[in-house]
């Protein structure tokens, strides 16, 4: 089949000696295809959490272009998600397409470059620890394409949120770069939050990945892993058709085939913001809820939770049209340092109303570490070492604490080998875990 989109050639990027400058990487990008372009130089500080990343994978990169492609607004809105998928499916495959096309000029010029993919595929033998090679929403907001929005979609001043990102990483040391926009585009209109069936985004601005990973990527990654456990613990046809529908089935067939379903991004679908989306919400906004947030919320399907966690309780309250089903989020830290960075995006605030506690953990055997987490007020902090007076002092073998986490190994034999000590009051050990329920 023909590409949708032309090779630069020529005509539109001439070979020439002259250094390439900020300018011609946003005109090769309009060229092959992107709704908008920006150029950032590696050692941006907004870029900070990225640079050693990108650079383990181009030790040579000097800059990179951030890109955007507009998607068709109707069918993210659809509640029939099967016209949601194919958008976000083919507009990803856009991304890639104008990306390589992108890299094709600059070879051209005798440029290195290179486009990590928009989203999937990623590098699967780091799961779950960080799968992608580049954080795209991270280098479009510094690139100037939009800021995030409380639902941390990245929202164009112009397309609002429906939009999709892709970056091109280069050794051009650009002449200049652009900036962040000095606004945010957001609205904050609650909308996404509303929307939201499991109550990942909070009011307040909080964001419970666990919940929203759990159910949009239900297909996914955890997901995925999920359902072969429950194929390969099943007693016969009967038991596994217990556990999982057919249409379950069905859908993982279908995301096998074609592409990983996903389960909601309602928070997308109903967000106003942009210029060019923003006139029916301000015409009538109760008209706009309506017919845009109504059809989602009273959509009835089955919302994908963690056992115990803030999204079970979310979905009975909120959402009497839809089915809470209980899954395990298979999320398994890899290494100590992994599961220290985990917690901020599994912690349930919900579940730690009244806990104000500190904990010192040390880890001890294959891999030694320190770190204080301090539960107060609803929210976490995890921090290297050992700070305060803390209330429980957690000591571990590293291997054996991952295993337990990982639920291979029970707490109590580790607790009478020693594996595993307390000092302090063992109900909050119980209250801890109870913050993290998957």
């Amino acid at each position: 089949m023909p590409s949708t989109v032309s090779e630069p050639d020529a005509a539109t990027f001439p070979i020439t000696l002259e250094p390439l400058t900020a300018d011609d990487l946003r005109h090769l990008a309009r060229v092959a295809g992107a709704d908008d372009a920006g150029v950032v130089a590696i050692d941006r500080p907004e870029l900070a959490a990225e640079r050693e990343a990108i650079l383990a994978f181009a030790p040579w990169a000097k800059s990179l272009v951030a890109l955007v492609c507009r998607m068709n607004r109707e069918p993210i809105r659809s509640p029939a998600r099967s016209v949601a998928n194919l958008e976000f499916h083919h507009t990803g495959d856009r991304v890639n397409e104008v990306a390589r096309h992108i890299v094709a000029g600059l070879e051209a010029r005798g440029v290195r470059a290179i486009n990590p993919a928009m989203g999937f595929p990623m590098e699967m033998d780091c799961f779950p620890d960080r799968v992608w090679v580049v954080s795209h929403k991270l280098v479009a907001e510094a690139a100037g394409l939009g800021r995030m929005g409380i639902h941390r979609n990245l929202i164009h001043p112009c397309f609002g949120n429906f939009i999709l990102l892709g970056t091109v990483i280069t050794d051009v040391a650009i002449d200049e770069e652009d900036r962040p926009i000095d606004f945010n585009p957001c609205l904050e209109c609650k909308l996404c939050v509303s929307a939201c069936p499991v109550g990942a985004i909070g009011s307040d601005g909080r964001f419970n990945f666990a919940a929203c990973y759990t159910h949009n990527y239900r297909e996914f990654m955890g997901g995925f892993t999920d359902w072969i456990e429950q194929v390969a613990t099943s007693r016969n046809a009967l038991d596994y058709r217990r556990r999982v529908s057919d249409a379950e089935s069905a859908s993982m067939w279908q995301s096998l085939s074609f592409g990983a379903n996903y389960k909601a991004a309602y928070c997308m679908a109903v967000c106003p913001a942009g210029d060019d989306v923003i006139a029916p919400y301000r015409a009538d906004r109760k008209a706009y809820r309506a017919a845009v947030v109504q059809p989602l919320v009273d959509r009835e399907e089955t919302v994908y939770v963690l056992p115990g966690s803030d999204a079970e309780a979310h979905v009975a309250k909120r959402f009497p049209a839809k089915t809470a089903k209980r899954v395990d989020g298979a999320l398994r830290p890899r290494s100590i340092a992994a599961f220290l960075r985990s917690l901020p995006l599994v912690f349930n605030p919900g579940h730690a109303k009244g806990l104000d506690a500190i904990y010192h953990f040390t880890f001890t055997g294959a891999e030694r570490a320190q770190a204080t987490i301090t539960i107060r007020g609803k929210q976490l902090t995890v921090e290297a070492g050992h700070i305060g007076e803390p209330n429980l002092r957690v000591t571990a073998d590293s291997t054996t604490w991952l295993g337990f986490v990982h639920k291979e190994k029970a707490l109590l034999p580790a607790l009478l080998l020693l594996r595993i000590r307390l000092r302090g009051n063992p109900r909050l050990l119980v209250a801890f875990g109870r913050c993290f329920p998957s």
